[in-house]
């Protein structure tokens, strides 16, 4: 018996409305559901008194992909925004990613040369201590750090902040969490080394309202609560909520990490003056705050406004009815992903992919860029 749809996609996310897309644009037909009350998943903008709100945090298109970054655009316009964050530790402020601005900021060097000898010589340190002990290479996070960066980095805007976003101490963190960290001996607080970033102008919705543009979409939509009935009505589904729910946690659940938001609308034009800042210390209870209107607003244009709204973000560990953000990839977690995997291989009409259904953090770009690869692999 023929089906109603080609595809249910489950999840409107960047990785549903991106496949839902390209389905519809070869003529298939499709329909999007989502347990939210509104599309586009964590890329989702609440908008507050004219103000953008990244209603799940902080979102920045970045990429070296021409071809993605001419697919983005043709739904939306982007701007020229760019990821310059702060680190405030202890009410000292320095720029990220670590740069000659933050050399000079941490120890008053003018030069590369002498910013480049205080690390080296505070990495020679730490191989020293690592040796003295037995180890041949970093155990844990904490001992590659300080073999990337050295202590005083280390300490004042690595060690707290690590430790706030996983829970955990630095001692007991896999070292391949922070394999590299980006080291610049020239004055550049430009964030991402991408040759295009930005966000969408009038924010990420534009973005979504796009890709899913002619295509039949139901919010308030949870797929378990009448799972036959949705299969029944299409030839594949694709699936991108979490994979150990959909096989109903047969082997246990997956660890995640999962961010709370305490968003607050301020009778202010300009709280802290930059979109992202840091908090690196320990006793800060959140580790970072948004401000979200400079995501969008330049100069003058910031006062243009005189409200603003603020997100500090507190990570936590995730509970069954939170919303899952972050991995937790572990060799428990990682074995107990492999066997959901090898469910999935043997699944002929359902389609796994993006952040959850994978068990992998993925970028914005990426996750387009990866919907799109899975798409043509139904060709």
């Amino acid at each position: 018996m023929a089906k109603k749809y080609d595809y249910i996609i489950v999840g409107s996310g960047l990785f549903g409305a991106t496949f839902a897309h390209l389905a519809n644009k070869d003529g298939k037909k499709c329909l999007v559901i989502d347990k939210r009350p509104q599309l586009g998943g964590n890329v989702y903008c609440e908008d507050v008194q004219g103000i953008h709100v990244h209603k799940y945090g902080a979102h920045i298109f970045h990429t070296n992909n021409k071809d993605i970054w001419d697919f983005v655009n043709l739904f939306v316009p982007f701007n020229r925004y760019t990821n310059c964050p702060v680190a405030n530790y202890k009410g000292r402020l320095f720029n990220l990613p670590f740069n000659m601005n933050t050399f000079y900021q941490m120890w008053g060097v003018t030069t590369p040369e002498d910013a480049r000898g205080i690390i080296e010589e505070q990495k020679a340190e730490a191989k020293a201590s690592m040796q003295r002990d037995g180890a041949a290479e970093p155990r844990n996070l904490e001992e590659q750090a300080l073999l990337l960066v050295g202590r005083d980095i280390y300490e004042t805007l690595i060690k707290g902040y690590t430790e706030k976003q996983w829970g955990r101490p630095c001692s007991e963190l896999p070292s391949f969490i922070i394999r590299r960290l980006p080291v610049r001996f020239v004055f550049d607080n430009n964030y991402f080394n991408d040759a295009y970033q930005g966000i969408p102008v009038g924010g990420y919705n534009k973005l979504t309202e796009g890709l899913l543009e002619g295509i039949e979409c139901k919010t308030d939509t949870d797929f378990f609560n009448n799972r036959e009935y949705w299969e029944s009505l299409a030839r594949k589904i694709v699936y991108t909520g979490a994979i150990d729910e959909f096989y109903g946690y047969c082997f246990g659940r997956l660890e995640w990490r999962t961010v709370r938001f305490d968003q607050e609308t301020l009778d202010v034009p300009n709280y802290q003056g930059n979109a992202v800042v840091n908090y690196t210390d320990a006793e800060t209870p959140y580790t970072r705050i948004i401000e979200h209107k400079h995501f969008e607003t330049f100069g003058q244009e910031v006062y243009d406004n005189q409200h603003t709204v603020v997100s500090r973000e507190y990570s936590t560990e995730w509970k069954p009815g939170m919303e899952p953000f972050y991995t937790v990839n572990n060799d428990r977690n990682n074995q107990l992903y492999l066997r959901y995997k090898a469910l999935a291989d043997k699944e002929e009409n359902v389609i796994f992919g993006g952040r959850l259904a994978e068990y992998k953090y993925y970028d914005m770009a990426p996750v387009i860029e990866r919907a799109m690869s899975v798409y043509k692999s139904q060709l």
